[in-house]
Parts: structure tokens; sequence; C-alpha cells
């Protein structure tokens, strides 16, 4: 394992532009291409792929194409979860999404950061992870954005369209950008 790898799993400063780290995501885009490409009814196949890509997926869940993802082992999925059409997993940091979970078309969960003040280290390519966590039965509306280290808690449902900066509590309805919590569930 190279220090950058290690750094990064770490969630501190590495750069993306390390020989491991490039030829993984090389890895992670041709077990994609396979997956993107592959036919609407061969769902065999597709769970394998999947199953070769993603950390761990649980019974009954699911990936619609087209998805993409920086290296896959990094994303966990739980049991009977469904992740829609077009979907974006910057899983520079781990990526859990729990049981029962629906997540719309479009949907972006990016982990990754880059130096807001250190301008220089921010020219020199240097940028950091931090975690998503979705809890058990959680619905995301279309369009959603959940941004690096939020944590959303069971039950909660999350408005089409919506980027989610902060944690939002579990059995909660939120919307808008930055998302907010509009009433409990």
């Amino acid at each position: 394992m190279s220090d950058q790898k290690e750094r990064m799993l770490r969630g501190e400063r590495y750069k993306d532009s390390d020989p491991v780290l490039i030829a993984e995501r090389r890895d992670c885009q041709a077990l994609l291409d396979d997956f993107n490409a592959s036919k609407s009814g061969d769902h065999v196949l597709r769970q394998r792929i999947l199953a070769k890509l993603l950390g761990g997926i649980g019974d009954g869940s699911w990936i619609m194409p087209r998805f993409q993802c920086d290296y896959g082992y990094l994303i966990r999925m739980g049991s009977n979860s469904f992740l829609n059409y077009d979907a974006i997993v910057m899983d520079c940091a781990p990526v859990t999404i729990g049981n029962d979970v629906s997540i719309g078309p479009r949907a972006q969960l990016l982990t990754a950061l880059h130096p807001m003040e250190d301008h220089e280290a921010r020219r020199q390519r240097w940028e950091t992870a931090a975690p998503i966590t979705i809890g058990d039965n959680v619905w995301m509306g279309g369009g959603v954005i959940v941004c690096p280290g939020v944590t959303i808690g069971s039950n909660t449902v999350v408005g089409a369209g919506s980027v989610v900066t902060r944690d939002l509590p579990e059995k909660v309805f939120a919307a808008g950008n930055p998302c907010r919590v509009i009433k409990t569930l």
C-alpha cells in the first residue's frame, strides 16, 4: 500500500496522482464500463460486477446504470437498498448506505474535500475526504447532493434537489439548498 493511499484512508491530506490510486481508479473504471454496458435483463452479471466492485452489497440491493465511483471498495450498501440512474459516488472515504434505502436518480454522494484557505496546497492538488453515512430506511429524492462528512439519520426523507451540507437527524423531512429540517416524521 502506498503512503498516499494510507493517508487517504486515514482522512489525511493526500495526492490522488499517486500511481497506486490511479491504478485502483482505472481498475474501478473497467468494472464500471462493464456494468454500465450490461444488458437491462442481465441481473446476474450486474450483481456479479457489483459484488466485485463494492466493499459490500446486501441481499436484494441493486444499482441502476449509469453508475460512477472512484474506487468502489469504500462503498458498503445494506440489504434491500436501491441507487437509481446516473448516481455519482466519490468514494475517497467510506460511504455507508444502510438497509432499505431508496436514492433517486442523479444523486451525488461526494466525500472529497480540497483546501479552502491554503491556496498553495490546493494548487499542488492536495485533498482530503470525509465519510458519508446514510441510515436505514432513508429516501432521498432525485438530484440530491450529499457533501463530505454528512450523516443522514434513519427513517429520514430528503427532498429532491436538496444539497445536504450538515448532518440530518432521524425521522425528519428535510429539503432545500442548503438542506434544512422541514418537519418531524
